[in-house]
């Protein structure tokens, strides 16, 4: 074949379809504005430690991301999260509150750890046990916030003490913003075929147990998630031209077929183009006035990720369950902490901990600007409070994401379903990413492989 092919954006989007592209005897140009390829996908190592600047893992339910794993000969590399560890903390009123057993995000399964717990209050528990009650809703309904449609379920408490922690860590972003259809489709589902929400969850927890393929909740690769960027980098080397230049618009060609491509005022002329980059950028590059409308309408949340090593006798006793969640009611600073070592095997040695600290979100971007011993102050100050230790770290490493982490909020779906009516009038114009559907390293690799096979349909 000899169309050229442009891919805008070398994360684990574009490289993915670089990699189904080269793999298929094109040889696609990338234009990167990062000097490095891998995007938000970056792995460092401290003192035998393995730390994840961005994403530590991805959801193992989702194929696309093992699959090219298995392509690229790293299946030996997979490790899961220890879920038989698996217990996540609160901070409410000064002490952390373990989440209850059999939580399903913010759907309780089981009746003790519910009635036990002291995350929420009485009054929540007893609304948590009448949506049993509940019938199924007839008919789709209109989109709604996450947050309203928790609430019409558990109550106020339930969204500010579950949900809103919960999607602050996976998303940076705030249930009353974010789309309960995009965000959380299954629950919509289950809703209209169950009315309540813990009755389908238990009946979809029941056909689970019958079968016997358990798999871990998270998985990821034992030397960092780099080695799967890495691992592309180097099957797609010397067949790609990379260009690391900000690509700074998009025209089409004279005669409506193909693409001009502006870069620092020089121009490159492709048949195809992939915008595998943030949907504000691509909204700038967008070779149609309302697709650009449409794309830069996405919220966009800035993220930053704190990583602190310690010696594992600097504190008191030791750190059980993968970490904790300050709720937005409660935070100063702190959004979230992992405790690497009891989450992930092999990224800690023995007799060091690595506590990785998140920070930002849509409600606190300003914290990107504060000055490393700023937020380092900040940062051990809280976790002093929190976990109640004095001792200073002996590393830190501070990540800064703007505008990195879409956020799907309401009415999202109806948003992509006109950009991909608009797309139809653009052959050979392709997005992948983030900002689409769904945020995770499994879907970005797919819709990047998506647009890659699409390309291929269309030689």
């Amino acid at each position: 074949m000899g169309a050229r092919v442009a891919i805008i954006g070398a994360g684990i989007s574009g490289l993915s379809c670089a990699f189904d592209l080269v793999n298929a005897g094109i040889a696609p140009v990338l234009i990167e504005a990062r000097p490095r390829l891998g995007g938000v996908i970056q792995t460092e190592r401290v003192n035998g430690c393995v730390i994840e600047a961005g994403p530590d893992s991805f959801l193992a339910a989702k194929p696309a991301a093992m699959e090219l794993i298995g392509e690229l000969g790293l299946t030996s590399d997979v490790i899961g999260s220890n879920d038989h560890l698996r217990k996540t903390y609160v901070w409410k009123n000064g002490r952390l509150v373990a989440l209850p057993d059999g939580l399903m995000m913010m759907v309780p399964t089981r009746i003790l750890p519910m009635v036990t717990t002291g995350l929420v209050s009485w009054s929540t528990k007893i609304r948590m046990g009448l949506e049993l009650l509940r019938s199924p809703r007839n008919g789709g309904g209109e989109d709604v916030s996450v947050a309203e449609f928790v609430e019409s379920h558990y109550g106020r408490e339930a969204v500010d003490y579950l949900a809103e922690p919960l999607l602050s860590g996976i998303y940076g972003g705030s249930p009353h913003e974010l789309s309960v259809r995009s965000v959380l489709p299954r629950f919509v589902e289950l809703e209209a075929k169950y009315g309540s929400l813990t009755k389908g969850v238990l009946a979809e927890r029941r056909r689970a147990a019958a079968q016997p393929n358990h798999q871990p909740l998270f998985r990821t690769l034992k030397g960092g998630l780099a080695q799967l960027t890495g691992a592309i980098e180097q099957r797609i080397q010397g067949k790609v031209e990379v260009l690391y230049r900000r690509a700074e618009a998009v025209e089409r060609a004279a005669g409506g077929y193909g693409f001009r491509i502006r870069m620092d005022g020089d121009w490159l002329e492709a048949d195809r183009v992939v915008l595998a980059c943030e949907a504000w950028r691509a909204a700038a590059l967008a070779p149609c006035a309302r697709l650009g409308e449409l794309l830069s309408g996405v919220p966009y949340g800035s993220s930053m990720t704190v990583a602190l090593g310690f010696r594992n006798t600097d504190f008191p006793r030791p750190l059980a369950g993968f970490g904790f969640l300050v709720p937005r009611r409660e935070r100063r600073r702190l959004v979230a902490c992992t405790w690497v070592g009891t989450k992930f095997s092999h990224r800690v040695p023995e007799g060091q901990v690595l506590l990785r600290c998140f920070l930002g979100g849509t409600e606190d971007p300003g914290v990107l600007d504060e000055s490393d011993d700023a937020v380092t102050t900040e940062v051990l100050d809280e976790l002093h409070r929190i976990i109640g230790f004095q001792a200073q770290p002996e590393f830190v490493r501070i990540f800064r994401w703007p505008r990195a982490m879409a956020q799907y909020a309401v009415g999202h779906q109806q948003r992509m379903a006109e950009v991909q009516d608009r797309l139809v009038s653009l052959p050979g114009f392709y997005l992948a990413g983030n900002a689409y559907e769904g945020i995770g390293i499994p879907d970005c690799i797919r819709t990047g492989r998506q647009a890659a096979a699409r390309i291929l349909r269309a030689d």
